[in-house]
């Protein structure tokens, strides 16, 4: 997992002997080595060939981006058929898949004898996932594929004893990565100047407010140690695993510090996964608020994605409540990630133990830190956002989104379906370490602030804003 991993699997953290790992300075073997460039890479990649076959006026990219999810099947029949008219079409896309997953992660070091069968099986849950979201009555039932995914993946991981070698294939934070790359196509650079300000403004006063109370609490009410206190701290403001990591690291925290983190994140991601979409329904929140609120609350970019797509397909607003959420967490509190490391390890070195400070932190510590994607996903904005810019709002509608558009945020949804179920067959409850009770409450008692305040933030400071993503 890297240091600015966004993922929720707490069996797959680097690091060995007593402290946690130490930031990753790989220099220019970073571009081929690190998931975070891949996902710019394939990300990118993806949208210049949507580009070109559009301009081309080719079919490929469509047809590549087939799925199930859209059928609004009511009898198996009806499934049936479809896969057999189209058998070819997901050959034709597994193989894609596999070549562009299997080529990058084989280069990053990971086993393609391993690689190749877990994602075989990714993929054939993925389309289970996809089909069970086509169901005409799949919203009747609250069936939507985020949570079904997760559920499912949750169950078998727990009740089925998956080989360890599975997990070579369910790279959560690669496909989240990749994803949100592939998001960037669809958000115009007009809303993200517009809505940065304002992202930045609420994810900050959350990152703050959120850290020092879990800090204060942790170390003044339960007499935590104060480096324990920083991890868990910055895992419930900032990005959870991603957080817990960098800071343990920058702080020199024992390993269990780190561990008692990231299960505390893990367990409360995963209630917020469910828990909030279900709270916004019961408050009929507009899916851009609710968007903004899961960017306010969760602890992970992947756990984010899949509580925002899940409302906003409950309440017909996928879209905005997908950008409300990346605007708060992405382009919001991600941000925070290297800057925070880079402080608390400037107090741990200056005040904490000043002796044992072996090495001044250096300001580069922000940008060892920073979420790479995130620049993918700025520069697929920028670009897709000069590219349509000469069309009419009338051939916009009728021409770029069905032949650009909908294909890259089709082949968007299989990553993020990848993440959900990856999410799930790799979050073995077994092995998530006890935390006790005090580290426990700390963190709740964060829990609580950050999800009050970001629900007050999100519907009545800048509830107006928000409420606009839905058009």
């Amino acid at each position: 997992m890297a240091s600015n991993s966004s993922a929720l699997v707490p069996g797959d953290i680097e690091g060995g002997g007593e402290g946690p790992p130490r930031p990753n300075t790989m220099g220019w073997r970073e571009l081929y080595l690190k998931e975070d460039w891949w996902a710019i890479y394939l990300g990118v990649g993806i949208v210049l060939v949507a580009l070109i076959a559009f301009l081309n006026h080719s079919t490929v990219i469509k047809s590549l981006a087939i799925n199930p999810g859209g059928l609004k099947w009511t009898s198996f029949s009806q499934l049936f058929n479809h896969f057999s008219a189209n058998l070819d079409l997901y050959a034709l896309q597994l193989l894609t898949w596999l070549i562009v997953f299997g080529v990058s992660t084989r280069i990053m070091g990971i086993s393609t004898s391993k690689f190749v069968p877990s994602f075989i099986i990714l993929y054939v849950l993925s389309i289970i996932m996809f089909s069970i979201g086509g169901w005409a009555n799949a919203s009747q039932y609250n069936l939507e594929p985020p949570l079904v995914a997760l559920v499912l993946g949750l169950l078998i991981a727990n009740v089925i004893p998956l080989p360890k070698w599975t997990d070579a294939g369910f790279r959560v934070e690669y496909y989240i990565k990749t994803g949100i790359v592939l998001l960037g196509a669809a958000f115009p650079i007009s809303l993200l100047v517009s809505a940065g300000p304002v992202a930045i403004a609420q994810a900050t006063l959350i990152a703050l407010t959120t850290c020092l109370v879990i800090y204060f609490v942790a170390t003044k009410f339960f007499g935590l140690d104060k480096r324990l206190a920083a991890v868990i701290g910055t895992g419930g403001a900032v990005c959870g695993v991603s957080g817990s990591m960098a800071v343990a690291s920058a702080v020199g925290a024992k390993k269990e510090h780190l561990y008692t983190s990231v299960t505390l994140v893990v367990a409360w991601a995963l209630v917020m996964i469910v828990f909030i979409p279900f709270a916004s329904r019961a408050l009929q929140l507009n899916a851009g608020v609710a968007g903004a609120w899961v960017g306010t609350s969760e602890f992970a970019d992947a756990a984010g994605i899949a509580a925002a797509s899940t409302y906003g397909r409950m309440v017909g607003h996928e879209s905005a409540a997908i950008q409300g959420f990346t605007l708060m967490k992405v382009v919001g509190r991600d941000m925070w990630i290297g800057i925070w490391s880079f402080v608390f390890a400037l107090i741990a070195c200056l005040k904490w133990e000043k002796e044992e400070c072996g090495v001044r932190p250096s300001p580069k510590e922000i940008w060892w830190r920073f979420p790479k994607f995130v620049i993918g996903f700025f520069v697929v904005s920028l670009f897709m956002s000069s590219v349509t810019a000469g069309y009419s709002t009338a051939d916009f509608k009728k021409i770029v989104t069905p032949d650009l558009l909908a294909p890259i945020a089709s082949l968007r949804t299989w990553t993020f379906i990848f993440c959900f179920l990856s999410i799930g067959l790799t979050t073995r409850f077994r092995e998530l370490k006890s935390v006790g009770w005090k580290p426990f409450g700390a963190f709740t008692t964060g829990v609580l602030v950050n999800v009050t305040l970001g629900f007050i933030l999100s519907v009545y400071v800048f509830g107006s804003f928000w409420s606009a993503l839905v058009k």
